[in-house]
């Protein structure tokens, strides 16, 4: 072999022993024995990586353990998909199982962005969305007796940023009598706290971008499916030819905050609690929406879907807007950043950030007020994080 063709060509794998830490396979493709183990892992006669968009070993196992996750305990097994961000999972799911005609039942208090991009973007390929109460179960039954072209049940149970509840189950079975599937959106509660395929949910979402990776340096999704035929055939098909693929490093990354999940969480949960005890008793905040405090609307539906009330809250000013930019001005501990999930506290105001492109009359009519602040609670010391708000609240 000629010098330049050696630096160039590929030298054979010499690990010895397996590796403790599951590797990140940056590659593009994957090379072939011979040409007849090429033509049966193209025609699925064996399984195999042909090409990263497709599949990917370190995207797999990743997928796998989310999606073991969201089954523990449960007796049942679930497949998975990781795509390149949140938005992308949602994107993915619908383009994967809906057609032009079918229409989806969603809530108005869905993160906005979501919205956007069922109204803005689906809408216009003749997916639309019908927004309802999705709490008024009579509600729900009438829409799907009415229109045979709801398809989907699509939800967020805690909403963002008002921590508004529904009831899992009662859904699923209202969508299901009706010939339609039930997904939901378990970003903020993560399979530690919230299983929906305990509830008889048919998918799950995650942007593992949020809790389930934690550390705020990796962006990824992931839809979970119980039905493995409609996971390969339509989900699966619809990442690999709109190309939202997971790309190896993001979802290693995401691996590595899953082993603290669990611990975090629990941290969390109580840092949460802690300080929405301190702020409901603040003479500035007009109410707390925090699913572990009993005077939360929906703290019983919480209690009995929920293991754990989560690491989200908001609570709204009585100074409404001017109030609420003020409180973000004099933050100094807690980080104004417009995401979640991430070891440190990150604090957001809604009317102004992540819920600017949604007609107010709309915000308004779901809770989003202008004095709204929304917080993702982190795990530092409980005192730190009650004492900028604290100081920032006066």
């Amino acid at each position: 072999m000629h010098f330049d063709s050696l630096t160039a060509k590929e030298v054979p794998d010499n690990r010895t022993t397996k590796p403790h830490i599951l590797p990140i396979y940056a590659t593009s493709s994957f090379s072939f024995e011979d040409i007849d183990q090429g033509i049966e892992i193209f025609k699925n006669i064996e399984s195999g990586h042909v090409y990263s968009r497709y599949a990917n070993p370190t995207v797999d196992t990743v997928a796998q353990k989310i999606a073991d996750l969201e089954t523990h305990g449960l007796g049942t097994e679930a497949h998975a998909v990781m795509t390149s961000s949140g938005m992308s999972a949602i994107s993915t799911l619908l383009l994967g199982v809906l057609k032009a005609g079918d229409k989806v039942l969603s809530q108005a208090n869905l993160y906005g962005g979501t919205t956007d991009l069922l109204k803005s973007i689906f809408g216009q390929f003749g997916v639309e969305t019908v927004f309802t109460n999705l709490g008024d179960k009579e509600g729900v039954k009438r829409h799907f007796q009415q229109d045979s072209s709801l398809k989907m049940l699509y939800c967020e149970t805690p909403a963002n940023p008002t921590l508004a509840c529904v009831d899992i189950q009662a859904l699923t079975e209202i969508a299901h009598q009706n010939g339609a599937w039930c997904a939901i959106d378990n970003t903020f509660q993560t399979p530690y706290l919230q299983q929906p395929f305990a509830f008889g949910v048919d998918f799950i979402i995650h942007s593992t971008t949020k809790f389930l990776n934690g550390h705020g340096n990796s962006t990824a999704g992931i839809i979970i499916g119980k039905d493995k035929e409609i996971m390969r055939k339509k989900v699966w098909h619809a990442m690999k030819l709109v190309g939202t693929n997971c790309s190896p490093f993001e979802a290693w990354l995401t691996y590595n905050g899953l082993k603290t999940l669990a611990l975090r969480m629990d941290r969390h949960c109580s840092n949460a609690l802690v300080l929405a005890q301190f702020l409901e008793k603040h003479p500035a905040v007009e109410r707390v929406n925090y699913l572990g405090l009993p005077s939360h609307p929906d703290h019983a539906l919480a209690q009995r879907q929920m293991r754990g009330n989560g690491g989200m809250l908001s609570f709204e000013l009585k100074g409404g807007l001017d109030a609420g930019i003020a409180c973000m001005n004099r933050i100094r501990f807690c980080t104004l950043a417009p995401t979640l999930g991430d070891i440190d506290t990150l604090i957001v105001h809604p009317a102004s950030m992540s819920h600017l492109s949604i007609p107010k009359a709309v915000r308004l009519e779901n809770g989003i007020t202008d004095g709204l602040i929304r917080i993702s609670v982190g795990i530092e010391n409980p005192a730190d994080i009650i004492g900028d708000l604290e100081q920032a609240l006066v």
